[in-house]
């Protein structure tokens, strides 16, 4: 929390990060291992805050998936509570190759279930 009693700024990132993170894990747990050669990460996030959280509170994370790309995936969130919006964030989510470092097409996987879905 910051002086003024608010959630601090970073904070809003983890949920969003831990929404995200959830998602990844209800698609299928293997997007969350550790091993083998491929795996996600975040090439960028934002966040606009709209209104200071205060701390208690409960709070709702909503996900939004876009339209993916050949390597990556736009996700985009809101932050709720008490009916108000609270925050409004995006992300990019790409798929690289642990071994290289470098992006790798999304696996088909994950392509037939955001098509699926979108």
């Amino acid at each position: 929390m910051d002086a003024f009693g608010h959630v601090n700024n970073t904070v809003y990132f983890r949920y969003m990060e831990q929404a995200r993170l959830e998602w990844l894990e209800a698609q299928d747990p293997q997007y969350m291992a550790t091993d083998g050669d491929e795996s996600s990460v975040i090439a960028n996030a934002s966040c606009d805050f709209l209104l200071p959280l205060v701390y208690p509170g409960d709070l709702e994370v909503r996900m939004f998936v876009g339209k993916p790309g050949r390597t990556s995936i736009a996700t985009y969130y809101e932050i709720w509570s008490d009916g108000r919006k609270f925050a409004d964030g995006a992300s990019r989510i790409v798929w690289i190759k642990r071994s290289t470092g470098r992006s790798t097409p999304l696996p088909d996987a994950v392509k037939a279930l955001l098509h699926a879905s979108g």
